[in-house]
């Protein structure tokens, strides 16, 4: 895989309720957007997978932010019980407050808005645009968007569903969602792939389709265009 032409990661912190999340943002030269990535299935901002995806959006010169939707100690609990990754609204309320945060930011603030969601937190990622007026484009990596149920009809955002050709019951479920989306979606197949895109190739293809998704939707917004909603 190759490295990031991106600078180094950078460390945040959000307040989102009562909660801090950790994050890490990355700033490439000229960036064109920024992309906030919803975590699922117990990972969060250091998840290899999401990394280098982060990576690959970097040099397309996309800027992105990864965070934990959950705190370490609600991470332990879900170790355990894993009812926290499937707690929908929840992880969508964190996403949301983590984009209040993101848009308040001086040098983030007039930059269009993206989402990369994983697994559940694709449902957080679709959910949350549906709230969000701002967000111009979602890029589902194997992710159940099943699970953002009555808030897929009101997601405006353009929308990329990505799924492993061999991750059967997850494809179904994606085909599914889409028949209820009235946005712009896409179904996008990778042959061979599994649900985690472990296979050689996989993830590099995942990453290809993302930027180029988002480089094509994510454009300045106009002015008059609210940058959130709640």
């Amino acid at each position: 895989m190759a490295g990031p032409v991106t600078r180094d990661a950078e460390e945040v912190s959000v307040l989102a309720g009562a909660v801090r999340l950790h994050g890490l943002l990355r700033m490439p030269r000229n960036e064109r957007g920024i992309v906030l990535f919803a975590h699922g299935s117990g990972s969060g901002r250091l998840s290899p997978r999401n990394t280098y995806v982060a990576e690959q959006l970097g040099n397309a010169g996309f800027a992105t932010l990864l965070f934990d939707l959950l705190t370490l100690e609600e991470e332990e609990i879900d170790t355990t019980t894993a009812e926290l990754r499937f707690d929908i609204p929840l992880l969508t309320d964190r996403l949301i407050a983590t984009t209040h945060w993101t848009i308040e930011q001086h040098r983030l603030k007039n930059l269009p808005l993206g989402y990369f969601g994983a697994s559940t937190g694709a449902a957080a990622a679709l959910a949350a645009a549906a709230r969000v007026p701002a967000v111009a484009a979602v890029v589902s990596r194997g992710g159940r968007p099943d699970l953002a149920g009555v808030a897929l009809p009101r997601v405006h955002a353009a929308t990329l569903l990505i799924v492993g050709g061999n991750d059967d019951q997850v494809l179904a479920l994606n085909k599914e969602a889409l028949e209820q989306m009235t946005c712009e979606a896409q179904l996008t197949v990778v042959p061979g792939a599994t649900h985690l895109f472990v296979e050689p190739g996989a993830l590099e293809q995942v990453a290809s389709l993302a930027a180029a998704w988002f480089t094509r939707h994510m454009k300045v917004p106009p002015a008059s265009h609210p940058r959130a909603a709640g």
